[in-house]
């Protein structure tokens, strides 16, 4: 095994593991301020995935029916926090079940409305090619979805760490009750991190396309990998988050390549030592 094999199957895990962030910010937020484990979240991406690629083939730019995709899954994820989270999100058990019963109803809508084969996306024609270093071959597309993803985790941070909004999720994040005495109105931000959540999920599902493809079962494939981000990363830490996509993207990239019939073994076996020695994860708070 040469430097070509680690550095490729470095560049691959680091663009999963991108995608990984776009699934897993959302859903280590949503956990850190509501307490509500989103099992949704990952159907978003692939709604988010059929929505983009259908507007795609009737001419709409990549790049905006990637954020119509995003769009179509902040008001559905809305609708959903409204009509029935809202009033359940202090009850665990009731709302993990309740996204349990929407990521199935999703997936059978999808099923039933773009069939069960699956789909492939060619990447925008400007990052179809590639380049090549020596004898390295590098996807443009690839850097281009680990730029973005890192550009979007600047936005994220900079609006939790500068912004007013982002002050009152922090604080609510820490210190609900807390926060509520002082006036913070908790629900808005309840609000706020949902609807951003679905978005930015809806958003990866066309953005992951040209990597993951898009196939009824797909988020089921990813929910394993998300929570392990979460778990890794910390509940409620966005640099959690960020760090423990790149880490499960490049232990996933290299497991598959180097022990392919142990890829998932080589991914929970320092999850499970984590969470027997470190619960709240690498960035997490004690609870």
């Amino acid at each position: 095994m040469g430097l070509q094999f680690y550095v490729q199957n470095a560049l691959g895990g680091l663009a999963y593991g991108s995608l990984l962030f776009l699934i897993a910010s959302g859903l280590t937020l949503i956990f850190g301020l509501m307490r509500i484990i989103n099992l949704a979240q990952t159907a978003f991406y692939l709604l988010g995935a059929y929505v983009g690629l259908t507007l795609v083939a009737h001419g709409t730019n990549f790049w905006l029916a990637s954020v119509a995709g995003g769009a179509v899954t902040m008001v559905l994820g809305l609708a959903v926090y409204s009509a029935f989270l809202h009033r359940y999100h202090a009850d665990h058990l009731t709302s993990l079940l309740l996204t349990l019963g929407f990521a199935l109803i999703l997936d059978d809508g999808v099923l039933a409305v773009w069939g069960g084969d699956p789909r492939s996306i060619a990447p925008p024609p400007g990052l179809a090619g590639s380049i090549h270093i020596g004898t390295l071959v590098f996807p443009e597309y690839w850097l281009a979805v680990i730029a973005i993803s890192f550009t979007i985790a600047a936005v994220l941070f900079f609006a939790l760490q500068r912004t007013m909004l982002g002050v009152m999720i922090r604080a609510s994040v820490d210190d609900e009750e807390m926060a509520r005495g002082l006036g913070v109105d908790v629900n808005r931000a309840f609000f706020v991190v949902f609807a951003a959540g679905a978005f930015i999920a809806g958003l990866g599902g066309l953005l992951g396309g040209p990597i993951t493809s898009a196939y009824p079962g797909l988020d089921g494939e990813i929910t394993p990998l998300a929570f392990a981000v979460v778990i890794v990363g910390g509940m409620g830490s966005l640099t959690g988050a960020l760090v423990g996509s790149l880490l499960i993207g490049l232990v996933n990239a290299f497991g598959k390549a180097m022990f392919p019939e142990l890829s998932y073994f080589t991914i929970f076996v320092p999850v499970a030592l984590i969470m027997a020695f470190r619960p709240q994860g690498l960035f997490g708070r004690k609870l």
